[in-house]
């Protein structure tokens, strides 16, 4: 069976890469290694993965590619992911986020593939929620165009479903960690903070540090896209564990770690316009898909500091 992974050289996208290989699948890659990289696939490509340096913007290329290689499955998790270019820029987000969205739809519908599982996000369309953790049905209020844009990308899933039969489902993701997450820009505060202990730099709160997330390993992500591959359910499901853990609480995990009895983070001013509280309510993702998350935050952060100290040895 073959399978397209766009955004298959970025963090979650290589890491679902692996898995696929791993489970014996033919897998090619669609990114423009704009923010992925192509050390991301190094082993996957030794283990036969093929690497299509292409835009999801460039319908006509995507379109061909498709043809000729013939999915069955189509995993979409190319995309503009910089909130803050959004929020400047924000018809270059749509570009990307929607109207790629869009072309990889119509290649995989003109290709025949059998399903397609778009990359969604929770805390972007959520916004700041009334009911947390936050369920499928509460209302999209959210912050900024990467969010609208990410939710619009969900729009034409169904549509695509409606109109023309392709099977899709839409995973809302909470805030996905683990290895090969940039510790740079927008990494991600566990990425960041993964550095930071690396390197034995003083990590930085911004606020109070009371402010919650979903927090949630890489590989259980990867095996919710599994699950969801498999069956025919559509719609929106969100993919968290359904814990809020404060920044303060993250801070102090990592000062338990094993060398980390100098981690000791620093406050700055808060930033304007973050949420406070983000959690997502996975029990559909339970119910519809049989997937619960596996790895526990504090195995979660030892599994991904191996990964950036092994990084660091080479």
């Amino acid at each position: 069976m073959t399978a397209i992974v766009t955004g298959g050289a970025g963090f979650i996208g290589s890491n679902l890469v692996d898995a696929l290989l791993a489970r014996g699948e033919r897998v090619v890659v669609v990114d423009n290694l704009s923010t992925g990289r192509r050390q991301n696939l190094d082993g996957a490509l030794e283990q036969g993965a093929e690497l299509h340096e292409l835009d999801v913007c460039d319908g006509e290329a995507l379109r061909a590619l498709f043809e000729r290689e013939r999915p069955e499955l189509v995993f979409h998790l190319a995309a503009q992911i910089d909130v803050r270019r959004s929020v400047s820029d924000p018809a270059a987000d749509a570009r990307v986020n929607v109207e790629g969205t869009i072309n990889v739809l119509a290649a995989a519908h003109a290709a025949g593939a059998r399903r397609l599982v778009y990359s969604a996000t929770g805390g972007a369309v959520y916004g700041e929620a009334e009911q947390v953790p936050t369920p499928e049905d509460a209302p999209a209020q959210p912050l900024a165009p990467y969010g609208m844009g990410k939710l619009a990308g969900e729009g034409y899933c169904a549509l695509f479903t409606r109109l023309h039969g392709l099977s899709t489902v839409a995973l809302r993701y909470a805030n996905v960690y683990g290895p090969r997450q940039d510790p740079l820009g927008e990494g991600g505060v566990i990425a960041i903070f993964c550095g930071c202990f690396a390197e034995g730099r003083t990590p930085t709160i911004y606020g109070d540090g009371e402010q919650t997330r979903d927090y949630t390993y890489v590989g259980d992500v990867v095996a919710a896209n599994l699950r969801a591959a498999e069956l025919e359910v559509t719609g929106s499901i969100n993919v968290g564990t359904g814990v809020e853990t404060s920044v303060l609480h993250l801070a102090a995990a990592f000062h338990e770690l094993p060398g980390g009895e100098a981690f000791a983070p620093e406050h700055a001013p808060a930033r304007q316009g973050e949420v406070l509280r983000s959690c997502l309510d996975a029990s559909r993702a339970r119910d519809l898909l049989g997937w619960e998350p596996q790895v526990p935050l504090a195995d979660g952060l030892r599994l991904t500091l191996a990964t950036v100290a092994a990084s660091g040895a080479r």
